[in-house]
């Protein structure tokens, strides 16, 4: 009997809470073309105030494509007249990514949440 073993990426959660007076918009799974939706969302300037300070934790970030740089990019274009956004917890792999394409000479990143949050 022949197996299919037939890559499925994991989905995408994305949760917003508020911590320090920022919020805190953690990411789990795979961001692409496909799944960049709730993140799209959750970084709309609707919901995040009139001096919005956002931190993405992408501690559960396993992949980012170019879909999930363009809405990083969007997100911190969107907030940094008023307030700003960072990102904390990024996985070497999607880290050395943001370096190659210079994401982390335009957006603050941290080793972890704590940092992000009081830097």
């Amino acid at each position: 009997m022949e197996t299919e073993n037939a890559y499925r990426p994991e989905p995408l959660t994305v949760t917003s809470t508020t911590a320090d007076g920022a919020t805190v918009v953690a990411v789990s799974g795979e961001v692409d073309d496909n799944s960049a939706g709730p993140l799209i969302q959750a970084l709309a300037l609707d919901g995040l105030g009139e001096r919005p300070r956002v931190v993405v934790d992408m501690r559960g970030v396993g992949f980012m494509d170019s879909s999930g740089i363009n809405v990083l990019l969007a997100a911190h274009r969107d907030l940094t007249p008023t307030g700003w956004l960072r990102l904390a917890g990024v996985q070497s792999s999607d880290m050395r990514t943001l370096e190659l394409v210079g994401v982390d000479s335009v957006i603050s990143c941290y080793p972890d949440l704590t940092e992000a949050l009081t830097a």
